[in-house]
């Protein structure tokens, strides 16, 4: 069933800042590993389907693919950085607030009308964002390094979303597996140049991790997402996508009881209603199709 496929695609992208700390590797080893490993599985996935690939498309929207590649491998690479710094609580919900910033850009990219109803939700958004940042406490302890590289993942993911509109024709599955592939191309010299070590000295328990990471947290709920998405209307996936950081949010101050205090919790519940209401006509109080 589409929906049931689309809710454990999100549950599973909600989890993976809790496998993350548990792996000792760098984050742009992880990346790396993860584009690979993901890659190689929706490749495989293609195989099995005999799906044939529209390489005329592919060819039409190659600039599109390669920098959505390149953001998608940096993106992650900051947000598994920021972690290092932050709870995952927190870096989840500041990457969150890129949905509300491609509203923004989709009016002069793609001529969509901004509503007074998405602005507002947007301003909301916002001060989610500077609640959960600890700006407003007193005790601010909170690393400047961590939100600089949440925000910049945040960026990036926009930047994700935006090019994979651009691209829209080509169809999802060999969009995102080609991604993933150049991603890991991308990554491999950057990795190499930046990280001496590799998997030197690593862990039975990170290389099983990093392989729940590529199988599962990439390939399968890459696939369960595009299965579903093609027969979902486009305001069911918005609205059940914020399952994802809601997850993360639960997962960080009860299973790795991280600290999250009531300004961080009010920020929480701003970006998350704000985002869900963007999502929704409020005239006919049904969810309203982008």
């Amino acid at each position: 069933m589409p929906i049931i496929m689309l809710i454990v695609a999100m549950c599973i992208y909600g989890s993976i800042g809790l496998v993350r700390k548990h792996v000792a590797l760098s984050s742009s080893l992880i990346a790396l590993s993860r584009s690979v490993i993901g890659a190689i599985f929706l490749i495989v996935a293609l195989l099995l389907r005999k799906q044939q690939v529209d390489t005329n498309k592919i060819k039409k929207n190659f600039v599109y693919l390669v920098v959505s590649a390149l953001a998608l491998g940096f993106n992650w690479v900051f947000l598994f950085e920021s972690y290092s710094y932050l709870s995952v609580a927190t870096a989840t919900l500041i990457y969150y607030f890129a949905p509300t910033l491609v509203i923004f850009v989709s009016v002069p990219l793609f001529k969509d009308k901004l509503s007074l109803k998405h602005i507002l939700c947007a301003i909301i958004s916002l001060v989610g964002m500077i609640f959960i940042s600890g700006v407003l406490q007193s005790e601010f302890t909170l690393s400047v390094s961590g939100i600089l590289l949440a925000v910049g993942a945040m960026l990036l993911y926009a930047t994700v979303i935006v090019l994979n509109r651009k691209a829209n024709e080509v169809p999802t599955l060999e969009r995102t597996t080609m991604q993933l592939s150049v991603s890991a191309i991308i990554l491999l010299p950057y990795t190499l140049l930046t990280d001496k070590t590799l998997f030197l000295g690593v862990d039975s328990t990170s290389i099983i991790l990093l392989l729940v990471m590529g199988i599962v947290h990439t390939g399968i709920a890459y696939l369960l997402y595009f299965s579903a998405i093609g027969t979902l209307k486009s305001h069911t996936v918005a609205i059940f996508s914020y399952i994802d950081p809601t997850l993360a949010v639960i997962l960080s101050f009860t299973v790795m009881q991280e600290g999250f205090s009531v300004f961080s919790l009010i920020g929480a519940i701003l970006i998350i209603l704000s985002s869900i209401v963007s999502q929704v006509n409020l005239k006919t109080n049904k969810p309203k199709t982008l």
